[in-house]
């Protein structure tokens, strides 16, 4: 059987040294090859991470995985309020959006977010 393209991700507590369990993502689709300019964007799915800072299943795969632009929506903020870690109010980092694009729908994508109250990375991981 054939992988089918799939979309992932991962979030890690760099302040804990921990994964980044319970945290609100909220996937969106922003534009396609097919979507005009002021369509507004798509709400995919809303999910809560795991103990491992992951999903349960993909966030795409198969035929869900569209070519075009995507948004994840990463709700630090509350996260780390819910752990007592956020000192600031309003916390430094409220809400972090990655946007990102997915051009091949047979690939894996995984958007792994890295976060601390006060600063976050993230890129194309396997």
């Amino acid at each position: 059987m054939a992988d089918t393209g799939r979309l992932t991700t991962h979030v890690l507590d760099t302040a804990n040294g921990r994964p980044a369990a319970g945290m609100e993502i909220i996937l969106f689709f922003i534009e396609g090859p097919e979507a005009g300019n002021d369509d507004e964007p798509e709400v995919i799915l809303s999910t809560i991470t795991n103990e491992d800072g992951r999903c349960d299943t993909p966030l795409l795969e198969g035929e869900s995985m569209r070519p075009g632009v995507y948004e994840l929506l990463f709700h630090v903020g509350d996260y780390f309020e819910k752990l007592g870690t956020g000192s600031d109010k309003p916390a430094f980092l409220n809400q972090v959006p990655v946007r990102f694009s997915i051009s091949d729908s047979g690939a894996h994508y995984h958007v792994p977010l890295l976060v601390s109250p006060f600063a976050y990375s993230t890129y194309r991981g396997s």
